[in-house]
């Protein structure tokens, strides 16, 4: 059973649950969309902690024996949105990064990712939650430390690419950092008030401009 308590939604013995079906017809694709979308729209509106299932059933005009039948509780539906939106943070890093072949590129790719990440939160208001709910669960801390494995090891093959000479093992640890700093600079930003923010992410691409070339300066040293 989901345990549901101020900091989020945690699933038994602190693992998320699982979809329990993946749809193959058009009608049952279609319906588990509506679910994830009215459920979105409930989180973004009420936090996590408020939304019950029957609510989702009701507003998705599906009954809750076909919600439990594709999500055996609220817990199934924050990993699905978790993974979504995760997916799409990827997909928006790798093609910034695809073309990058220069210093000044480099910079320039990843103050676009900045930029999106931050954009997409504004966007999602849902993500905002869910990250929240991330600071106090241990699954949602491994999908999200999974995630940031993910944009690192992109970042890292730009970066070899770049630094052919550099040591692997340092230009790795450069781009966990990077990555690290990006995701804690954008979800500091989106706690502020939306001009706080901007001036925050604009701050911080700064900073980055400034001391990129530093860093792989220090990550050619291997130290």
């Amino acid at each position: 059973m989901e345990k549901i308590g101020r900091s989020g939604v945690q699933g038994s013995r602190d693992r998320l649950s699982r979809p329990r079906r993946v749809p193959t017809q058009r009608r049952s694709r279609e319906r588990v969309e509506r679910m994830l979308a009215v459920a979105t729209e409930l989180i973004a509106l009420k936090g996590i902690d408020a939304v019950r299932m029957s609510e989702i059933a009701r507003r998705a005009e599906v009954s809750i024996g076909s919600l439990y039948q594709y999500f055996p509780d609220k817990a199934a539906i924050v990993r699905t949105l978790a993974d979504r939106y995760n997916a799409e943070g990827r997909a928006c890093v790798e093609a910034e990064l695809a073309a990058v072949h220069s210093d000044a590129e480099l910079r320039a790719a990843l103050h676009r990712v900045v930029d999106g990440y931050y954009r997409m939160f504004l966007r999602e208001p849902a993500m905002r939650d869910i990250w929240r709910a991330t600071q106090a669960d241990k699954a949602l801390q491994e999908q999200d430390a999974a995630d940031c494995e993910a944009h690192a090891a992109t970042l890292s093959a730009v970066l070899a690419r770049l630094r052919p000479e550099h040591n692997p093992d340092a230009l790795r640890t450069l781009s966990s950092l990077l990555i690290q700093l990006i995701a804690t600079a954008v979800r500091h930003a989106i706690s502020l008030e939306r001009a706080q923010g901007d001036a925050a992410i604009d701050m911080f691409k700064r900073l980055l401009s400034a001391n990129l070339l530093d860093l792989l300066g220090h990550a050619g040293k291997g130290g």
